[in-house]
């Protein structure tokens, strides 16, 4: 009869516990669900460096800029006139 409760309660921890076979299942759904977010967060960063590299000197061709963008970013020349 001991033995029999012995083993259930072992069957019960080896099924319900910490390490148990449910609480694996809940943490792979777990990392499986973060590892998705993760991989959002790095497509939104790829696009966002993407975005940034855009506006950088080497890629803007500053002479087809308005004059108020030109104002932003901090090179309109003095003696330009600027329009607001």
């Amino acid at each position: 009869m001991g033995t029999l409760v012995l083993g259930g309660y072992f069957a019960l921890a080896a099924l319900q516990g910490s390490y148990g076979l449910l609480r694996r299942v809940q943490v792979s759904a777990e990392i499986a669900t973060l590892q998705a977010e993760r991989d959002a967060l790095a497509a939104e960063a790829t696009r966002m460096a993407n975005l940034t590299h855009r506006l950088s000197d080497d890629f803007l061709d500053l002479d087809l800029l308005d004059e108020r963008a030109r104002d932003v970013l901090g090179y309109l020349r003095t003696d330009e006139i600027l329009i607001r």
